[in-house]
């Protein structure tokens, strides 16, 4: 079980189909998140999906459980094929999120962010006055997911191995924080390349700028998948 998922960090629609306009033989996994999905609503997803493609919907939820029990049956109605909570929000939170997919759409994988790739373990416990190391922190908040009954995580590539040896092989790792061995690291702190995210255990991996900003994505789409799948 792997795949690609693109990230379509785009503002409009517009800069989106056209985007997508580029894959012609291939429908690939694509992720929607907050600024698209602000910027145009519900429709996006429903128009992505009527083209072929598998959605993950990113908007990481993050609320009392009830509220986000009422939002999450809002947004499994909308058919997408992923989705996610922030697993900080605690385990009665990410139970009701589960509970709302369970009874609107069960095929909705629900997974948990541990800690954004963003966030090093410096700015952990500078900012958020975590004093666990990032490694036993995401290792915790990954069973807290499990105890929720969700399928799997968000963490970085180098943490899906701590990941499946604390939930197991088929709980599911899905990791951003991708970029190829001659790209910039941008804003991430924590990153490495497709073929890394395999060795190490991934089940996802995200692949935004290197492919959206790349001067032919399709083919930097296609070496994503040779490395991290292998076909």
């Amino acid at each position: 079980m792997r795949d690609v998922i693109i990230a379509c960090d785009f503002s409009s629609k517009q800069e989106t189909l056209a985007f997508l306009d580029n894959f012609s033989d291939v429908k690939p996994f694509v992720k929607i998140g907050m600024e698209l999905f602000y910027s145009e609503g519900p429709s996006i997803v429903t128009e992505i999906k009527d083209r072929g493609h598998k959605v993950f919907l990113d908007l990481k939820l993050h609320d009392i459980p009830n509220t986000v029990h009422k939002a999450m049956k809002n947004v499994a109605k909308l058919g997408v094929d992923m989705t996610n909570v922030h697993a900080s929000g605690t385990v009665e939170m990410m139970r009701q999120a589960q509970l709302a997919i369970d009874e609107v759409n069960p095929s909705t994988i629900l997974i948990a962010v541990t800690q954004l790739t963003s966030t090093s373990e410096e700015i952990m416990k500078q900012d958020l006055l975590i004093n666990e190391t990032l490694n036993n922190t995401v290792a915790h908040y990954a069973k807290n997911a499990q105890k929720a009954g969700l399928k799997g995580v968000v963490c970085s590539p180098l943490e899906a191995r701590l990941v499946a040896d604390a939930c197991g092989k088929d709980f599911i790792s899905v990791t951003p924080g991708i970029r190829f061995d001659d790209a910039s690291k941008g804003d991430q702190k924590r990153v490495t390349t497709p073929a890394m995210a395999k060795e190490i255990g991934s089940s996802y991996i995200v692949v935004g700028r290197p492919i959206t900003a790349a001067a032919n994505p399709v083919e930097a789409y296609n070496r994503c998948v040779i490395e991290f799948v292998g076909e």
